[in-house]
């Protein structure tokens, strides 16, 4: 959970703790200022390419050293689609189209605490390449078939999604495994 402001962001005053809105808050005395604690949101994508699903090794805590579907955390001047696009770009170099929202996940911290929600896009690559570069909090890259999947799975949305996917590649051999998980198309 995000910490409480001690003072107020606009006017610097002492906040108060406060019954607002259903629940007690800081609250500014002085201008009315009421904090918020607003959710986090990340974004993780389910990137196919030949029947092989791109996976990163995270060079970050939280989960440093294990595999997940590559993503990150939402701007506040972000929509999904772009924020996703973006963090694609940063971690491993690649342009994808977004397939589909596939589903949204709640996001955790180490104590089992909701923070806010994991939304999960299938996607494909785009462009003339599929060799990825690492950059970005990524430690490695690579493109795995559904029988190379590493153990070290970092976070359930992964894991629930590589099972997923494994299961739809096998009973789908001759058609596109991403056409089984759609959900909502994206824009």
């Amino acid at each position: 959970m995000a910490k409480n402001y001690r003072y107020c962001p606009y006017c610097a005053a002492d906040l108060v703790e406060i019954y607002r809105f259903d629940q007690i808050r800081p609250v500014c005395p002085a201008c009315g200022f009421v904090q918020f604690q607003d959710p986090k949101v990340a974004v993780i994508a389910l990137v196919i390419y030949e029947e092989r699903v791109l996976l990163v090794r995270r060079g970050v805590e939280p989960a440093k050293g294990r595999w997940a579907l590559p993503g990150g955390y939402m701007d506040a001047d972000e929509m999904p689609a772009a924020a996703l696009q973006r963090e694609i770009a940063e971690e491993v170099g690649l342009t994808i189209q977004l397939d589909a929202l596939i589903a949204i996940y709640p996001m955790t911290n180490g104590e089992g605490q909701p923070i806010g929600i994991v939304l999960a896009y299938a996607a494909s690559p785009t462009g003339l390449s599929t060799i990825i570069t690492v950059g970005d909090d990524v430690a490695e890259a690579g493109w795995f078939g559904p029988t190379e999947i590493p153990d070290d799975l970092a976070f359930e949305s992964t894991t629930t999604l590589i099972g997923v996917w494994r299961e739809r590649l096998s009973s789908t051999k001759n058609s596109d495994p991403r056409r089984h998980i759609k959900r909502h198309e994206v824009d």
